[in-house]
């Protein structure tokens, strides 16, 4: 008897991803990426960046620049740091998105807005290998509306800059994930003194 793979279609593949956690866990994967735009079914990522912690310690971290189709625009160069002839020796999507799925496979995922990069992240590894993103996720913007209601905005440089971390680089992949892994880590704090952890 023969069979033959039947490909997702995009509404499967988004009944499939993960669950929004409310939590503090141990042990996960802090990502995030960069884009040449909002929409992920028009733009691109041009780079993948996360870092694996485990009972709170950073144990290993993953970040590839990924070579786009079209041109990075000025303004996103400017944004992120990220020009074209940076991207030019760095891996196509479909080889990226792979390895990157790899190394979150069986984590909790956190992020900053995370629901942003999820959305990227699902629509390319759906596109290019039929496969969902389904990890269960901890948005560090959800807790911090939570945690720290009294500041102006959410934004992951407003935190930061309220716990007094260094905010310079950011909008680079990795640099963002340290920022959000230290944060997420003072929220955490926060939690267990009014005994919610």
């Amino acid at each position: 008897m023969q069979y033959r793979l039947i490909p997702m279609t995009e509404e499967q593949n988004a009944s499939k991803k993960g669950k929004s956690l409310k939590i503090f866990p141990d042990s996960y994967v802090v990502l995030d990426i960069e884009t040449t735009g909002l929409n992920p079914k028009e733009n691109e990522i041009i780079e993948l960046s996360a870092l694996k912690v485990e009972n709170d310690i950073v144990v290993e971290e993953f970040s590839t620049l990924v070579k786009p189709t079209c041109a990075i625009s000025p303004y996103i160069s400017n944004l992120t740091g990220i020009n074209q002839s940076m991207t030019e020796n760095a891996p196509d999507i479909k080889t990226a998105i792979k390895r990157f799925a790899d190394f979150c496979s069986g984590s909790i995922i956190m992020g900053h807005n995370v629901k942003f990069d999820i959305g990227f992240i699902s629509t390319n590894l759906h596109r290019y290998h039929n496969l969902p993103f389904s990890n269960d996720y901890v948005d560090t913007l959800r807790l911090a509306r939570i945690y720290l209601p009294s500041l102006p905005n959410k934004k992951l440089g407003t935190i930061a800059s309220y716990f007094n971390f260094d905010t310079k680089g950011m909008h680079r992949g990795l640099k963002d994930c340290v920022v959000t892994n230290l944060c997420f880590q003072k929220m955490k704090e926060i939690a267990k003194a009014k005994n919610i952890v």
